[in-house]
């Protein structure tokens, strides 16, 4: 009882300092859009979970399988991250700008957005399976359930405090919401080098 209270409470844990990425994410896709419906609201959430489920998977399946390769692939991963936010912050922000010259309606985040998005925030999380490979299949899949599980509900309360803010900023949200990706962005990359 108290080897599955320590399990669960550690998963938690991992979950919560993974999911801070897509917290954040979230935040500004709820300021970008405040009008966001509350079904989609779940689907941006359960992306960025399942994101965070399959990431730390895979990298429990690297470390059972090709360890030397995803090592090497390790390094890339604060680029990759950092090349990913840079863009779809610098578009939110440039966009947010340019609508402020125009008064245009903002574009709502498509689906190849919330892909990229739910890559960039997620992909350090397949470091985690050097953390976890220790586990047997059951047990890295039952952790990985309870990180996808935290992840949608810090992602929900994201959204739902940028949408709450995003109204009252109206026009500058945007760009409050592109600069808070790119951030985000620099943050991992800055993490993942030093």
């Amino acid at each position: 009882m108290e080897q599955t209270l320590i399990f669960v409470l550690n998963s938690v844990l991992l979950g919560v300092g993974l999911a801070m990425d897509a917290f954040s994410v979230s935040l500004a896709n709820g300021l970008h859009d405040p009008q966001m419906k509350k079904l989609r609201m779940n689907e941006v959430a359960g992306v960025f979970a399942g994101f965070q489920f399959a990431m730390p998977l895979i990298g429990w399946l690297c470390v059972h399988t090709v360890v030397r390769y995803f090592r090497a692939f390790e390094q890339l991963i604060p680029w990759i991250a950092l090349l990913l936010l840079a863009l779809i912050g610098g578009k939110m922000l440039t966009e947010g700008l340019h609508s402020q010259d125009t008064a245009e309606e903002t574009p709502k985040l498509g689906t190849g957005m919330l892909l990229m998005q739910g890559v960039a925030t997620s992909i350090d999380a397949l470091s985690v399976g050097f953390t976890i490979a220790g586990y047997g299949l059951a047990m890295a899949c039952a952790a990985c359930l309870i990180i996808a599980a935290v992840t949608y509900m810090l992602c929900m309360a994201g959204l739902v405090i940028g949408r709450k803010f995003g109204t009252r900023l109206s026009g500058k949200a945007q760009i409050l919401g592109g600069v808070i990706l790119i951030v985000i962005g620099v943050e991992i990359f800055v993490r993942g080098i030093f």
